[in-house]
């Protein structure tokens, strides 16, 4: 069984979350995406979240119809803040020895990895796929990771990924770009200005339904 385990605020959920979930799902036959909202991300303290029951059933709303997507409230229902490295291992435990577990994750929180709770011993956990934009290649992580934390892959240039020492592996893959930003998304909204287009219909008429962002 391989899963992809896609976290992030999703406040709102955007058809950029969406689409990329879809191409990596596609480009590594992934049985399960798993949308994990976060309930009290470290990194985006002060930022204006709304309650993660609403932005977990708009990921409700928003994955309705596609099989493989799913959702799940591991962090929201965890107290205390939402750590990755705390999820992948709750994963393990509940899945078992016959999972094989693919992060996923953008460039911009990649850039940000070294900040993350015991972030070099998530390498040895799980695979790490990281999202780009054409063009972008990556074949040295020396410019993002310390020297001897990056020192423990090796790049595989026939098979485009970086190998782990603990046998895991870090890809980095294109997505279609599709500059969508939530923060953007919730300022449109403050402004009343129309968010048709940037996120599923049915999260749009939820948001109109719950007064969500209107004072953000």
């Amino acid at each position: 069984m391989q899963i992809g385990l896609f976290g992030g605020t999703f406040n709102p959920i955007h058809l950029g979350h969406l689409r990329s979930a879809e191409e990596i799902q596609e480009s590594f036959q992934l049985q399960q995406i798993v949308f994990i909202p976060s309930a009290n991300p470290p990194h985006k303290e002060g930022r204006d979240i709304i309650s993660p029951l609403h932005r977990i059933e708009m990921v409700n709303l928003a994955i309705a119809g596609n099989p493989a997507f799913s959702t799940s409230e591991v962090e929201i229902s965890r107290p205390g803040k939402s750590y990755s490295i705390e999820t992948i291992d709750r994963f393990k435990e509940m899945q078992g020895k016959g999972l094989t577990l693919f992060f996923i994750m953008g460039m911009d929180a990649f850039t940000e990895i070294i900040t993350w709770k015991d972030y070099v011993s998530l390498f040895s956990r799980c695979n790490f796929v990281v999202t780009t934009r054409p063009g972008y290649a990556v074949t040295d992580i020396e410019t993002i990771l310390p020297s001897d934390v990056a020192g423990e892959f090796s790049y595989i240039p026939e098979e485009d990924r970086f190998s782990h020492i603990s046998n895991f592996s870090l890809y980095f893959r294109d997505i279609t770009p599709l500059n969508i930003s939530s923060s953007v998304i919730r300022r449109r909204i403050k402004e009343k200005k129309s968010v048709r287009y940037l996120l599923p219909q049915a999260v749009v008429e939820y948001i109109k339904l719950h007064g969500l962002y209107k004072d953000s």
